[in-house]
Order: structure tokens, then C-alpha cells, then sequence
């Protein structure tokens, strides 16, 4: 049996499929296939069930994972701190939402550029960059989807207070207080702006504070987090917004909450990799810093 073959095992048991695996790894396709034929053929048990989503794993594969995976991890770190520089020739590759990784991430990474590493970040929505990690096309990323698939592991990053906002010149015409007495019902004729990414922010926003559901359709969708802020100092409608995004015009007045909760509704973020990725030592250093770094947002 070759040590190998056990690490290729690994890395099908945790990405799920033998083509993810492959650009894990960095080997062909059939090279995996060969190595999981050669263990099964020495073990003299099926490993993996193929399957129209990739491979899952036999009852033999879930003992074997459970046996080997932590020795396997350890092998590959040591490898990797005393034959590897901890540096990669290609950039560290980061996915999530444009709204935060501008405000929050991007302002973060000059210690990082400044000592030569290189960084790409893949701006997109939630699940766009799950779907990136979980095909190698990123390194990390931040989501506000919690991921909750095998091979892919998460961390809460932070939390975020969402807050209905809206133009002064909506805010006035609302009587006072009537938010209070009717709740949802006083928005029901109010346009409502959000975009793909914030509807489920919205509908947490109403069940959470109306216990009642959104209005069943926007008034104005976009593709942008940063989109719909412009849109509501605008006037175009009223929205839900992190409150991170619109510190400055609720400062200013060109934004006005239109409702204060005592316990303000959250959305958390996520920062999540795939099993096996904190082993590189310049991810996990990265990864570390994106955790440290969000306790001061």
C-alpha cells in the first residue's frame, strides 16, 4: 500500500467527488481513480459508492476515514512546515459578498500585500462562492449562508445588526409612532428595495421584528448590497440593510432608521474552507487573521 493512496482516499472522502479531488491534489482525474482502485484492491473492500453527485462513501470508507484522517492531516502539515516555503506561485484566492469584503475585509489585507503575498478576491453572492470553494476555485470563503456539506468546514466570523432604513423624505411621511401600533401593516405601501443576497436579510428583518412575513415582491431588485443603500438615500424605497454599510448616512441624516429595536435583528458570517486547506500554512495564517481581525469590527 502506498502512503499516496491513502491521501488521495482523504481527499475524495472530504471534497466529495473524484474530479474535486483531482484539482485538490493537483493530479488527473484517473491518477485518483488508479490510487482509490489500488487501495480497494489491497484492502479488498469497496471504498466509495459512485454516485450522479460525486462518491460517497462506503461503511468501510467511513471507518477508514475516521481511522486515517487525522494521521493523514497531521503527515501533511509537517510536510508541508518542513519541505515547503509556506508560500504557493499562485495568488491565495478569497470569495464573498461585495458589501462586506469591501468595507470590512479589504481594508485589512495591507500587511498581507505589503510582504509580497498576493491575493485574489472573487467578489459574489453567498452561495456563488460556497459553490466556488466546494470546486477549488477559491481558497476561503466569507458567506452568510452557513455551509453544511461534507468536506467543507466553517467558522463564525462575526455578527451583524440589520436595521430598517429609510429617506428622510419617506421617514417624514410616516405618522409618529405608527410603526409601534400597526407594525408591518404601516409599510405595506411603502416600496421596498433589496437584492438578491438581501431578501433573506429582509425576511428575517419582518419575522424577526413584525412577526410577519416581507411584502411578497420588491419594488426594485439589484445586484449589490452597496446598490440598495444608494437606492434608499435615494428614496426609491425603504430596505434592510447590515449596519455596517450605513454608518456614515445615519450619522449625516441620509438615512434615517425607522425602527430601533431593543434586540436588533443579526446576520452572521461565516468564513469557511475546504477540509484539509488550513494545512498550507499561508492559508492558515490568512484564515487566522480574517478571525482575529473581525472580533474589532
Amino acid at each position: 500500500m502506498q502512503l499516496g493512496w491513502l491521501q488521495t482516499f482523504i481527499a475524495v472522502y472530504e471534497c466529495g467527488s473524484f474530479t474535486k479531488a483531482a484539482q485538490k491534489l493537483g493530479i488527473t482525474q484517473p491518477a485518483v481513480t488508479q490510487h482509490i482502485r489500488g487501495l480497494e484492491k489491497t484492502l479488498g473492500q469497496a471504498l466509495f459508492e459512485r454516485t450522479p453527485q460525486g462518491a460517497d462513501p462506503t461503511e468501510e470508507g467511513q471507518i477508514l476515514a475516521s481511522e486515517t484522517k487525522e494521521a493523514i492531516s497531521d503527515l501533511n502539515r509537517t510536510i508541508s512546515r518542513r519541505l515547503g516555503t509556506g508560500h504557493s506561485d499562485r495568488p491565495l484566492r478569497l470569495g464573498g459578498p461585495a458589501a462586506l469584503m469591501s468595507e470590512r475585509v479589504l481594508p485589512s489585507l495591507a500587511q498581507f500585500t505589503a510582504s509580497g503575498m498576493d491575493i485574489d478576491i472573487s467578489l459574489d453572492t453567498s452561495s456563488n462562492v460556497l459553490e466556488d470553494l466546494k470546486a477549488s476555485t477559491v481558497d476561503m470563503a466569507i458567506s452568510s449562508i452557513q455551509p453544511r456539506c461534507r468536506g467543507i468546514n466553517s467558522t463564525p466570523l462575526n455578527d451583524e445588526d440589520l436595521v430598517l432604513v429609510a429617506a428622510p423624505e419617506i421617514a417624514n411621511d410616516l405618522p409618529p409612532g405608527i410603526l409601534e401600533v400597526d407594525g408591518a401593516r404601516a409599510l405595506e405601501k411603502l416600496p421596498v428595495v433589496t437584492n438578491g443576497e438581501s431578501e433573506p436579510i429582509t425576511r428575517h428583518y419582518w419575522q424577526t421584528v413584525f412577526d410577519a412575513p416581507p411584502p411578497a415582491r420588491p419594488a426594485l431588485v439589484v445586484s449589490d448590497m452597496r446598490a440598495v443603500k444608494s437606492a434608499a438615500v435615494a428614496s426609491v424605497g425603504i430596505a434592510v440593510l447590515p449596519s455596517f454599510l450605513c454608518t456614515e448616512e445615519l450619522s449625516r441624516d441620509g438615512l434615517v432608521l425607522l425602527m430601533d429595536p431593543e434586540i436588533p435583528p443579526i446576520t452572521t458570517f461565516h468564513l469557511a474552507t475546504r477540509s484539509g486547506t488550513l494545512d498550507n500554512p499561508s492559508i492558515a495564517r490568512f484564515h487566522n487573521h480574517l478571525l482575529t481581525t473581525a472580533k474589532a469590527w
